[in-house]
C-alpha cells in the first residue's frame, strides 16, 4: 500500500483538477485542507489527526474565502452597467417627444440602424435635442439630457 501522504496528495490533485472545471475557488480551499492532511501524514500523525487537520483547514479556508471579497456574489444590473452594455453612455438625437395618456413623454428614435422606443430618465425635459443613454430595459432606451 502507498504511503498515506501520497494518497492525500493524489486526492488533493484530483480536487484541483475538478476546480479547474468548476470555475470557483471553493474546491481549491478543500484541496488546501486535503493537502494539510498530507502534511500531517508526512510528519507521522495518526489517521484521525490527518482527517481532523484536513477538515479544520478545509472548512476554515472555505469560510475565509466566503467572507472575503472573492467569495461575495457580485450582482449588477446589466441594463445600467456600461461594462456589460456598451450602449450605456452613447448619445442619441431625439427630434420629437409625444405624451402618453399618463403624461409620460416617449419618443421613437433610430439608433444603430434600428428603431427604438425612448423614455426620459428622472426629471429631464422633453424637448428635442441630444440625449445620453442611461439604461436599457428590453427595447426601451432610458435617456437623460446631455447637459445634465
Amino acid at each position: 500500500m502507498s504511503a498515506p501522504w501520497i494518497v492525500w496528495l493524489a486526492a488533493a490533485g484530483v480536487i484541483v483538477i475538478l476546480e479547474i472545471f468548476s470555475g470557483t475557488f471553493y474546491l481549491l480551499m478543500i484541496a488546501i485542507g486535503v493537502a494539510s492532511g498530507a502534511a500531517v501524514a508526512w510528519f507521522g500523525g495518526s489517521p484521525e489527526l490527518q482527517l481532523i487537520a484536513a477538515g479544520v483547514v478545509g472548512v476554515t479556508a472555505t469560510w475565509l474565502l466566503r467572507r472575503s471579497r472573492l467569495g461575495k456574489i457580485q450582482k449588477s444590473d446589466s441594463g445600467r452597467d456600461p461594462n456589460v452594455n456598451l450602449d450605456i453612455g452613447q448619445t442619441v438625437y431625439v427630434g420629437e417627444w409625444r405624451q402618453l395618456a399618463n403624461g409620460r413623454p416617449v419618443a421613437r428614435i433610430s439608433y444603430r440602424g434600428a428603431e427604438w422606443d425612448a423614455e426620459l430618465a428622472g426629471r429631464s425635459s422633453a424637448e428635442p435635442g441630444t440625449f445620453v443613454i442611461q439604461e436599457i430595459r428590453g427595447s426601451h432606451l432610458i435617456l437623460s439630457r446631455l447637459d445634465h
